[in-house]
């Protein structure tokens, strides 16, 4: 069970290692873009392509998919960003019970965006859990897991591709002494838990009344989905690469020197390495700065 690019090296991982996979649930195909073309998810590319069954619930609690589970009679249920609340009468089905590949070091950052909230909340470590699934959310018994490095040059998309690696390899390693009960999964620790939202568009509009390394955070976090953005002059103007810097400026004011501009945050002002403009494309500041006339004094919002 999974949707999303996270799930696919987990399960090329199980065909190259020659599991039998009965059944692949993913996301229903969904229109997207300004042309609404049918999308698909990544997984059921993978899955297709191998001649799996594939199965598109909307609600997965639904009675009729229980039973179809039930037909499909399989030992162990592997769950990867799958998107939907797994239930009770499906958890007791396989033999094995479900497992769950988690993007954190359990029981930090439980939910459904672990991998924004550890770049977002400056951490310089996560790592992947393989967690045998209850009712709760990310709540059941740890199998096992990895610690990870989280580098200063790593944003959204880089450290997803990491875990996601990571992830399918410490799945496959697991499993053989997860069934043959040679690991006995432990409880969480419930003091430390913490717990992340969805994110969503509208969370990627810059304060800029917070501090410099707050929002290099959020630029890293958030890139490319859902993006950092702001407001100069009345129009979208797309944050996508910054440094921190050692330029005074108030909160929002926007300088240009030497082919750089710079920001001003609630301390010290950030250098845009990498924006684009509304209804421009993406482009180095150097490139942005040529075309565009730019006094300090404008401000963003």
């Amino acid at each position: 069970m999974g949707t999303p690019d996270f799930a696919v090296k987990s399960l090329r991982a199980l065909i190259k290692e020659k599991y039998d996979v009965v059944g692949v649930f993913t996301a229903p195909d969904r229109k997207k873009g300004r042309g609404q073309s049918v999308h698909q998810s990544p997984i059921k590319v993978l899955a297709e392509e191998n001649n799996m069954k594939v199965f598109q619930p909307d609600k997965i609690k639904n009675e009729e998919w229980v039973e179809k589970i039930r037909e499909l009679g399989p030992d162990i249920i592997v769950v990867a960003a799958y998107g939907q609340i797994i239930p009770k009468s499906i958890l007791e089905i396989p033999k094995y019970g479900c497992v769950n590949v988690h993007a954190s070091l359990l029981p930090k950052y439980r939910g459904a965006s672990p991998i924004h909230y550890a770049l977002l909340h400056g951490k310089k470590e996560t790592g992947i859990t393989i967690m045998k699934m209850d009712q709760g959310m990310d709540t059941g018994d740890i199998i096992s897991n990895f610690q990870f490095p989280i580098f200063k040059n790593d944003n959204l998309e880089t450290l997803h591709d990491k875990l996601a690696k990571l992830g399918a390899k410490l799945l496959v390693e697991t499993l053989p002494d997860y069934i043959d009960g040679n690991i006995e999964p432990r409880k969480q620790d419930e003091a430390g838990a913490t717990y992340t939202g969805k994110i969503e568009k509208k969370d990627g509009r810059i304060d800029w009344n917070k501090t410099s390394k707050e929002l290099w955070n959020m630029v890293r976090a958030f890139d490319p989905w859902p993006g950092t953005f702001t407001y100069l002059d009345g129009k979208c103007l797309k944050i996508r690469r910054v440094e921190m810097s050692d330029m005074e400026l108030k909160p929002g004011e926007t300088l240009v020197e030497d082919g750089k501009l710079y920001i001003g945050t609630a301390d010290k002002a950030l250098e845009i390495k990498k924006l684009q403009m509304e209804g421009k494309k993406c482009m180095v500041t150097s490139e942005f700065v040529k075309g565009c006339r730019m006094d300090q004094g404008y401000f963003c919002d």
